[in-house]
């Protein structure tokens, strides 16, 4: 678990007890902290409330103040058994007295009732990539990488990692994917933290300098958070904002929003910018061609061609390759070591995973395709496919993907976007409202035939029907597994 000496006495207040709450939690304790901790989830609360804390608690509620239940040994013997923790619901109580309010992405800044109370008595609101960045001082010598986009994030963070990880540098996966980062052990000196950040989690961190920041793309998604696409733009941006020289940018130059926003950072921000410049942008798979390093180019004689890679198919990862190579270019790393690390890579659960083949058909699990943006690849990269959409919609439409419906041989629409999805592909394409996903995997094996592929690609968040979008794949392949 990571600690930061400079914790020991503060006081936080914890709004939320889930994975990444939980870790917050044991890490401020570990420091020496006093923390109010809260969840509206019964059994996440219940996980706190164990043997009391030795000693007299603060606040005037000793009988609610506990020791966290197998609280770690701290490494600096000067904290141990200074940590505090309450649990008590944070509407109650006066935040002015609180260093910090430290909140879950989830917790929506822009209507949440306990945000705007802590605003109001000057209470800073952070996330736990804001503490990480705080005990970065405290670590041994290291870098961060952190990865931001509206799709390709988990890919490209879990690429980057695989390629440190193959060329033998300590490395660890945080943020947005595996597990909380103030949770996992400190990596030892020369490691590399490769963080995914979705908008939600930059809005909470203000001091996190990356050594290399990675923006994918950028198309409207959250906009019921932000407004409009600007406010989840500037999100977005932020990143390169907190960066300072000599650190690096790296930034998708494969579209044209992308090229007009690396010319502007370029001349406007003090730091190096890498882009993936070439001359045929129009051409995905046209990846060796000239590159644009920090203002010169570089030749690609050792790399391979998307072709080695089996994971890394279609044009969306063409991209996500580039950049992960790029950054870990700007890691030091040599080009024969990326080569062949990209080769080895195995790809994600749930985004574009092939999960079993029934009477010569494909069954792929994309679940983790939860907006029109993320599934437009997916569809691109197959070639008759039966396609099983739908769940809590993030938009009225379905208009990125419309260049791909050729490609459709049947829809199957589930959860409570279903009978709207309907009603826009039936113009282009044969459609049926299964409602659940069990239902839809079977009707998709009765039509499908021997080189068809069967595609759970929902374009919608899972929340209707499922816990997550892993549990939705999960559910994929448990119904694949039981197809005659």
């Amino acid at each position: 678990m990571i600690v930061n000496p400079a914790w020991r006495g503060r006081r936080y207040a914890v709004l939320g007890l889930a994975r990444s709450g939980a870790a917050t939690v044991r890490a401020l304790l570990a420091s020496g902290a006093e923390v109010v901790a809260w969840d509206s989830d019964e059994e996440r609360r219940n996980v706190f409330i164990a043997p009391p804390l030795r000693g007299v608690g603060w606040g005037g509620a000793e009988p609610q103040t506990k020791r966290l239940p197998n609280f770690p040994t701290p490494p600096n013997p000067s904290l141990e058994g200074a940590g505090l923790l309450r649990i008590a619901d944070l509407e109650t109580l006066d935040l002015a007295s609180f260093d910090a309010l430290i909140v879950s992405p989830g917790v929506p800044l822009n209507k949440h009732p306990l945000v705007a109370k802590a605003r109001a008595a000057g209470v800073p609101i952070i996330g736990d990539i804001e503490l990480f960045a705080q005990a970065r001082a405290e670590l041994p010598p290291h870098k961060v990488v952190g990865i931001t986009g509206t799709n390709g994030k988990s890919t490209t963070t879990a690429l980057v990692h695989h390629i440190l990880q193959t060329a033998g540098v300590p490395s660890l996966m945080g943020g947005n994917i595996g597990l909380p980062i103030l949770g996992q052990e400190p990596l030892p000196e020369g490691g590399v933290y490769v963080l995914e950040l979705s908008s939600y989690q930059i809005d909470l961190t203000q001091t996190l300098d990356c050594d290399v920041a990675v923006l994918l793309n950028i198309t409207p998604d959250h906009l019921d958070r932000y407004g409009n696409f600007s406010g989840y733009r500037a999100s977005k941006l932020r990143l390169f904002k907190m960066m300072s020289p000599p650190h690096i940018g790296v930034l998708n130059w494969h579209t044209e929003y992308g090229r007009g926003l690396y010319r502007i950072l370029f001349e406007t921000h003090p730091c190096e910018f890498w882009s993936n410049y070439d001359d045929n942008v129009d051409d995905p798979y046209d990846l060796w061609g000239a590159f644009d390093l920090h203002g010169q180019t570089a030749s690609r004689d050792h790399l391979s061609t998307q072709k080695d890679w089996p994971a890394l198919q279609g044009p969306h990862n063409a991209q996500n390759a580039i950049s992960a190579i790029l950054t870990c270019e700007a890691l030091g790393l040599a080009e024969e070591v990326i080569s062949e690390a990209l080769k080895t890579f195995t790809g994600l659960p749930h985004r574009m995973q092939r999960v079993g083949e029934v009477a010569g058909v494909a069954y792929v699990d994309d679940s983790k395709a939860t907006n029109p943006e993320s599934v437009a690849p997916a569809l691109a990269a197959f070639d008759r496919i039966h396609w099983i959409l739908g769940g809590l919609a993030k938009s009225d439409d379905l208009d990125a993907c419309a260049p791909y419906f050729d490609r459709v041989a049947h829809a199957y629409t589930i959860g409570e976007a279903g009978s709207r999805f309907a009603a826009i592909l039936r113009p282009h394409m044969k459609v049926d409202e299964s409602g659940t996903l069990d239902v839809a995997v079977r009707a998709a094996h009765d039509r499908a035939t021997a080189g068809d592929t069967v595609l759970l690609s929902p374009a919608c968040a899972s929340f209707d029907q499922f816990r997550d979008y892993e549990a939705r794949g999960d559910a994929f392949v448990k119904a694949v597994e039981g197809l005659a």
